[in-house]
């Protein structure tokens, strides 16, 4: 697996230099590969924005993370929600193409990040856009 991610990898560089930008995304999504900067677990998926905030809000409630607060102009999404202990969780939705949206998880306070938990979302919200 390390060897095909690190193969898309050097393809997405090559292609970019050479101008195919959708096919780069288009690799970049089918090797689902996880960025985590500032807290934040950011994927894209292959899935247009509006079924992607669908599935962002169904794995919260499936998860039993209380949604506090939604917001959508058709391009960008947030979704703010609490754990059942009160940590914070918030869920933000990026239209990249009209097929490919990125999902950006925050869960936990502003230096105490929960890497665990946004990946479970993730692979929730994965799961669900599978189906």
């Amino acid at each position: 697996m390390t060897r095909n991610l690190l193969l898309s990898v050097i393809l997405s560089c090559y292609l970019i230099t050479v101008g195919c930008a959708p096919v780069v995304i288009g690799t970049v999504v089918a090797a689902g590969a996880y960025t985590y900067k500032d807290g934040q677990l950011s994927q894209l998926y292959q899935a247009p924005f509006d079924t992607t905030n669908q599935a962002c809000t169904a794995t919260l409630q499936k998860l039993k993370i209380a949604i506090t607060e939604e917001a959508s102009d058709g391009i960008n999404a947030t979704i703010k929600a609490k754990r059942t202990d009160g940590t914070p969780v918030i869920v933000k939705t990026e239209m990249v193409e009209p097929r490919i949206t990125k999902v950006s998880v925050r869960s936990g306070m502003v230096g105490i990040w929960d890497k665990n938990v946004s990946e479970l979302i993730h692979a929730s919200i994965a799961q669900r856009l599978q189906k």
